[in-house]
């Protein structure tokens, strides 16, 4: 049985693509397109996510193997005056309108504060977020503001120290809890966590994450674990849905739809309210309390949202890629080291993103997606 994609239903406006004839290079996108990051089915890219770089000081287990992976060389990653031009060109003249610096783990790169500053000077206005680990917020924090970032994502997938060491296989738990605060205190906000359950691991970990992040006004997002993982030990029987995770929550509270608009947003947005005990002239039975906030759900996997996705990826080492589960990458950085002009690589850009695909493969609810093929790449090889 398969699912919708999600909402609007995409439109198909060219058929099916024609395929690339040189590695790395897509085919030329047809006259008729249009303008921006537009594909055949309707939807147009504003939502930029950039990778800065593979390496992590974490190694946890539905990302990395134990013993880490074959780090980039730094010559075959962007250097900050190629992320800079190559963020000018997708806001200046392809109508990117958020950016997400991502990793690997992007505090270990020695320029961030750099890198963040040339974007925030020549794009005041631009929101910039980043997604981290944490391990070392805390010493970055302030001047990642003071340089022009927006607002964080901090990954934490357990608050328990012998289950966040099993999963990440570092006993940082501390380290990164000091890191979230220090965000906060530095004015990056809405500081979101985004947390992975693993079955057997932590998912019974959902309530207390949720009660911590209410008390402290950070903003919960559980994310579906994705085939992803390099060691390709995925599968959709052992992942946690988001059905389980509605479940799980249910327990202690309440949820109903959040009022406004997803807009493009991959979580689909929840309002909590705590369960209580209520009395009736029926007798005693559940009731809910008061608003206490939000959390979101990532179901990328059993309900996905392709239909109205609006993310366009640059990975480390200048390769774009249209979807997060895609096969297919597209040299972008190399056409820049040649010389190409501003007008060349954002063409290459609109004729990388004109072949995305219409969804990711996995719409198949309760088995393993027989025609889905896992890409090569983990997620901190990808960027998220």
């Amino acid at each position: 049985m398969s699912v919708e994609l999600g909402m609007p239903k995409p439109r198909d406006t060219a058929g099916a693509a024609e395929a690339a004839t040189t590695p790395g290079v897509p085919p030329a996108r047809p006259s008729y397109a249009p303008a921006g990051l537009a594909d055949r089915y309707g939807r147009r890219a504003t939502d930029m996510r950039l990778s800065l770089t593979d390496k992590c000081n974490l190694r946890c287990t539905y990302c990395m193997p134990a013993e880490g992976l074959e780090w980039l060389s730094k010559q075959a990653v962007m250097n900050a005056a190629e992320i800079e031009r190559i963020v000018r060109i997708g806001v200046d003249h392809l109508g990117v309108r958020e950016l997400r610096l991502t990793g690997g783990e992007p505090l270990v790169r020695a320029d961030l504060l750099d890198i963040v500053g040339a974007i925030r000077r020549n794009h005041p206005d631009l929101p910039i977020s980043m997604t981290t680990n944490g391990v070392g917020l805390d010493k970055k924090a302030a001047a990642l503001k003071a340089a022009g970032l927006t607002r964080i994502n901090v990954s934490l997938d357990s608050l328990h120290e012998e289950t966040f060491t099993k999963l990440t296989r570092r006993p940082f738990l501390n380290r990164v809890l000091t890191g979230i605060d220090a965000a906060w205190d530095a004015g990056l906000g809405p500081v979101k966590i985004n947390a992975v359950l693993m079955r057997g691991i932590n998912d019974t970990s959902a309530v207390d994450l949720l009660t911590w992040a209410l008390s402290k006004s950070y903003e919960l997002r559980f994310i579906e674990q994705m085939p992803l993982d390099a060691d390709h030990g995925w599968t959709r029987s052992d992942m946690i849905t988001a059905a389980d995770i509605r479940k799980l929550l249910s327990t202690e509270y309440v949820l109903s739809s959040d009022p406004r608009a997803r807009d493009g947003a991959p979580a689909e947005r929840f309002e909590v309210r705590r369960r209580v005990a209520g009395t009736t002239g029926h007798g005693t039975e559940s009731a809910t309390g008061e608003l206490l906030g939000t959390v979101g759900i990532i179901a990328s996997v059993t309900e996905p949202f392709c239909a109205d996705c609006r993310r366009t990826r640059i990975t480390a080492e200048g390769k774009i890629m249209s979807c997060l589960f895609s096969r297919e990458e597209f040299d972008l950085l190399g056409l820049l080291r040649s010389g190409a002009s501003d007008e060349e690589l954002a063409g290459r850009w609109q004729d990388a993103m004109w072949i995305k695909p219409k969804a990711h493969g996995m719409d198949h609810v309760g088995l393993d997606a027989p025609d889905f093929v896992q890409p090569e790449r983990s997620m901190s090889a990808i960027g998220g």
